[in-house]
């Protein structure tokens, strides 16, 4: 039993680099764990759909943020982003990137749309991407580290739900947890993302990228220079993103967040209210393959849950790692590099892995904080370079609107490469020395 998530994820991630689409991978990978764990094929695809519920909320809420991210984009306020990139970072790879990883850390925290910016901001700066040559891998990069490390280091926006997923999780297990301390223990793995940023922005993706330039082919996604002033629209607009993140924080709900700034923006006629219909179906086009495969992967997660896979995992693995830290602390981060692969979501992981990895630590003699460090690790480890994470497919939505960049080799396997290397080694340390 103890190798049917092992066997599961790896099918899943070899017939994802074979380019089968994602959502067949994922099915074949639980249809597989059914049978391993000696389910009938119709009892696994029902607890599959069964399943799908659990990210209900998660795939809603993209439906929403797309929608609003359409919206905003409605009124022009991008082309004035997009054009000032354009006049001040062209020939300027290295900064472009960087600024464009700060863009997408804005998007966790003080503008709540996660991924939905991506779609509107990036294809309109493809073609500048290969006048400049610059590698799109460096791009997937920079806006995967956006989407993570924020969440990972600072208790606010997407972060706060993460920081407050650790804690109540490890509560429920019976070990006491602040706020604050659950911050200063994701410190060290947050900065593993800064250095993996870094590595691949300044190293591995500096050189220029040969591309093939076709006037004709994407030429619908590339941003005309056009003159546009700051208006009332804009105005109320950005009145509409701060009233989504002021709800989205107290409330707790990207649901009602993104719904707060649909809603700012139909009352001040910032959009006219017969585009409604066109907005949100644009919406549900940008954003709905993405919630599906998040969906398809809560599926996939609840097969694994309910045969026992992922409990007998840990149990097999700490059978053999005996009391030291060194050699337990390594493990679960490797069982929860595997977990987090195959479910493709860090919130998902969290309380999975804390009702099975707490029992452990404690007895080992690892402290609250690096309790906390292993957990919160285990969980963000994977996110980067799942092909079911949001953190490789919305990337992905923006890079390949051209149709020139694969999901698989260039935006999950450098992505796994740069994070889940640090993220995986500095969780270690964290964990020995917290």
């Amino acid at each position: 039993m103890e190798w049917v998530v092992v066997v599961s994820v790896l099918v899943m991630s070899v017939l994802s680099l074979s380019r089968v689409n994602v959502i067949v991978a994922i099915l074949i990978a639980a249809i597989i764990a059914g049978i391993m764990a000696g389910l009938p094929i119709v009892d696994t695809v029902d607890l599959l759909v069964n399943g799908m519920g659990g990210q209900a909320n998660t795939a809603l809420s993209y439906i929403l943020l797309g929608a609003f991210a359409v919206a905003i984009s409605y009124t022009g306020i991008t082309t004035i982003l997009v054009n000032f990139l354009i006049r001040k970072l062209t020939g300027k790879k290295t900064m472009l990137v960087l600024v464009i990883a700060g863009v997408a850390s804005l998007s966790q925290n003080v503008v709540p749309v996660h991924i939905a910016f991506i779609p509107i901001l990036i294809p309109p700066l493809l073609k500048l991407f290969d006048q400049m040559r610059l590698d799109r891998r460096a791009v997937a990069t920079a806006l995967t580290f956006g989407l993570k490390a924020p969440y990972i280091m600072i208790p606010a926006g997407f972060g706060l739900i993460f920081h407050r997923t650790i804690v109540d999780a490890m509560i429920d297990n019976g070990v006491n947890l602040t706020m604050k301390q659950a911050t200063l223990a994701m410190i060290l793995p947050g900065l593993a993302m800064v250095i993996g940023l870094f590595i691949a922005v300044f190293i591995t993706y500096r050189k220029d990228r040969i591309v093939s330039l076709d006037e004709d082919k994407g030429m619908e996604f590339v941003q005309k220079e056009e003159p546009v002033t700051f208006n009332r629209k804009h105005a109320f607009t950005i009145v509409a993103i701060i009233a989504a993140l002021a709800v989205q924080l107290i409330t707790k709900s990207l649901v009602l967040g993104a719904l707060a700034g649909l809603i700012i923006m139909f009352i001040f006629i910032v959009v006219p209210f017969k585009a409604g219909d066109e907005i949100v179906a644009k919406g549900v086009g940008m954003m709905g393959t993405i919630a599906f495969v998040m969906l398809i992967a809560s599926g996939f997660g609840n097969v694994l849950r309910e045969t026992g896979a992922v409990e007998a995992l840990v149990q097999a693995s700490s059978s053999f790692i005996g009391s030291s830290k060194i050699g337990v602390s390594f493990v679960l981060l490797l069982v929860g590099l595997i977990i987090t692969m195959g479910i493709g979501t860090s919130f998902g992981t969290i309380p999975i892995v804390a009702s099975l990895f707490v029992p452990i630590c404690v007895a080992a003699g690892f402290s609250p904080l690096a309790t906390a460090a292993l957990i919160g690790t285990a969980g963000a480890l994977g996110d980067a370079g799942s092909p079911a994470s949001d953190s490789t497919l919305g990337p992905t939505s923006g890079l390949n609107a051209d149709g020139k960049h694969n999901h698989i080799w260039d935006t999950c396997v450098p992505t796994f490469i740069h994070f889940n290397i640090p993220l995986f080694i500095f969780g270690w340390v964290a964990s020995l020395v917290l």
